[in-house]
């Protein structure tokens, strides 16, 4: 669309601001004012004030080094070490519970935050909203917002009872909420209007992951219109130099934070603030660790972790960028696939690696390049949004462990619509009921259903149960009409 000159309201010999052209000029980003002289001054108004908002030589860094590493040979990809996984079958009883007890002992003594990832809206939920507030349907209604906080609520009180010393009170769980400029303020006021399900409003803090330009195939800014720089949100791996650039490290530190429970929102059966996995990370020792699940098949579209090199360190390849013929190669010692275990983002890190992945990827400035198609002032544009993932701060550990859960416990992705193959709210929801009747019925209680049990299930309240335990008194005996909604 052609641009009427703007005569009397602005007149064209007004030039762009000269300091700021010059930083555009040293960046080679000048064709930002290439329509300086259609625009209106309130439109020229905008165009200063969106470029002056960019910290220019940090982005052209960026751009710059997510460039040049395009097409380095990255070193050969070896199978993750056995011996730095633990798999569920070779789990004992007395791991589980020596590991719940060291980690319900931290929770106790303050020393676990919870970070949430929830740039997200729930675009191919149909959905403008943030996943996080999206239902999936479960008897209680409850959004998955809702049970997250529900999650850490239970730790909570359980962490209170282990410590069975009655005048002693548990520091409350703090939550750090990742959200994006397009999810911050209606996050806020849901958790508001919801009254913080039951947290403290003190205990919850939203921050906002960053944006950054959109840019051509050269690597110059696309415009989104004549007067502002098209921006994309910078990957949920955003959220180290978001945490860094708001001072947040430094707040977990104050607290006397020692461990994060990292998580994305999307996944209805995640174990917020799990005393199992923070036991074990402690009791190994490292400085990152990840849970993971087995891979159901050879082409299941996930990222799975490797080894980079012989001895280096631990990073996750995306489906996409894996052979074929090591997509399907088999260990023959375990029979298992040799690249099994997929990422299923549920991490664990201590602070002080925060502190180093933030600055280690900063100082790297290395983004992933996703190819799209981006709205600019000429249509659509061929071009590249600079993301960041959560998992590229693995090669940056001196030490990771790796632990198995199985997924009908732990994994219940919502990111399609209903009516897809996979990962839709009635999948996750299905998941949900079918692990919780499964609670019930080894706690003693009975269920009935007039329609098929693997169709149908019970949800228990969080504020009930964690992960099973605890539920004999309730449901001994009883009889539960599937689906409903077992709470106190």
């Amino acid at each position: 669309m052609m641009r009427e000159p703007v005569s009397d309201s602005n007149p064209t010999s007004s030039p762009p601001p000269q300091a700021l052209l010059e930083r555009l000029k040293d960046y080679g980003q000048e064709d930002v004012f290439a329509l300086w002289d259609e625009l209106s001054s309130e439109e020229r108004d905008i165009l200063v004030k969106d470029i002056e908002n960019l910290d220019l030589s940090r982005i052209d860094r960026i751009i710059r080094c997510s460039f040049n590493s395009q097409g380095v040979p990255a070193a050969a990809i070896e199978p993750v070490p056995e011996s730095i996984v633990s798999t569920v079958e070779e789990r004992t009883m007395e791991d589980r519970e020596r590991w719940w007890k060291m980690g319900m002992k931290a929770v106790s003594e303050g020393k676990l935050a919870v970070l949430l990832l929830s740039g997200g809206q729930g675009t191919r939920l149909g959905s403008s909203d943030p996943k996080g507030c999206f239902n999936i349907g479960l008897p209680s209604g409850k959004s998955l917002f809702q049970l997250q906080a529900e999650r850490i609520l239970c730790v909570q009180r359980l962490a209170s009872q282990s410590i069975n010393e009655g005048s002693k009170t548990v520091p409350p769980i703090h939550w750090y909420i990742m959200t994006s400029p397009f999810t911050d303020e209606v996050t806020r006021k849901y958790f508001e209007s919801h009254k913080y399900f039951g947290l403290e409003a003190d205990q919850v803090t939203f921050f906002q992951q960053g944006t950054i330009p959109c840019v051509s195939k050269e690597g110059r800014f696309v415009m989104e219109t004549p007067y502002r720089v098209a921006k994309s949100p910078d990957g949920n791996g955003g959220v180290y130099s978001a945490l860094k650039f708001s001072r947040l490290l430094e707040d977990m530190a104050t607290r006397g934070i020692k461990y994060i429970d990292c998580y994305g929102v999307d996944n209805a059966l995640v174990r917020v603030a799990d005393p199992t996995f923070l036991g074990y990370f402690i009791d190994k020792g490292v400085s990152a660790a990840a849970k993971v699940v087995r891979k159901a098949y050879p082409q299941e579209k996930v990222g799975v972790f490797v080894r980079r090199g012989k001895g280096g360190p631990l990073s996750v390849v995306e489906y996409s960028e894996l052979d074929p013929s090591l997509s399907s190669a088999i260990n023959q010692q375990t029979g298992r696939l040799r690249f099994c275990w997929s990422n299923v983002c549920l991490h664990m890190f201590t602070l002080d690696f925060l502190n180093q992945v933030a600055n280690g990827l900063e100082k790297d400035s290395i983004y992933h390049l996703a190819e799209k198609k981006i709205p600019s002032a000429h249509g659509h544009t061929l071009g590249y949004k600079l993301e960041q993932f959560i998992f590229d701060a693995f090669p940056y550990a001196p030490s990771t462990a790796l632990f198995e859960v199985l997924r009908e416990e732990e994994f219940a992705p919502v990111k399609n619509a209903n009516g897809s193959n996979f990962d839709t709210p009635d999948s996750a929801r299905l998941l949900l009921l079918r692990l919780h009747a499964r609670w019930v019925v080894a706690a003693g209680g009975f269920l009935t259903h007039s329609v098929p049990l693997y169709a149908t299930g019970v949800e228990v309240s969080p504020l009930c149960s964690y992960a099973g335990e605890n539920l004999e008194s309730i449901c001994r005996g009883r009889t539960f009409h599937a689906p409903c909604e077992i709470s106190f």
